[in-house]
């Protein structure tokens, strides 16, 4: 799978967390790289634009994405 298109300017890392952290570099690898449609930033993204999406939002929170668009 080819690199997520959000990564360039995703706050996440660019704001909230180094990529060159430890903790960093695997977030990148299991949601940047290899399969970012399972990111939770990224399913907010695609259902309800980039905007919508809240800064506290880790690629690991998939359980807080319904909850996010039900509330929209």
């Amino acid at each position: 799978m080819s690199e997520c298109e959000c990564l360039a300017g995703c706050p996440f890392f660019h704001d909230r967390m180094p990529i060159q952290s430890g903790l960093g570099t695997v977030y990148k690898m299991n949601y940047c790289i290899s399969d970012y449609t399972k990111c939770a930033r990224h399913i907010v993204v695609q259902v309800l634009g980039k905007e919508r999406v809240p800064a506290d939002l880790y690629p690991n929170q998939q359980a807080r994405v319904a909850e996010i668009i039900a509330r929209s």
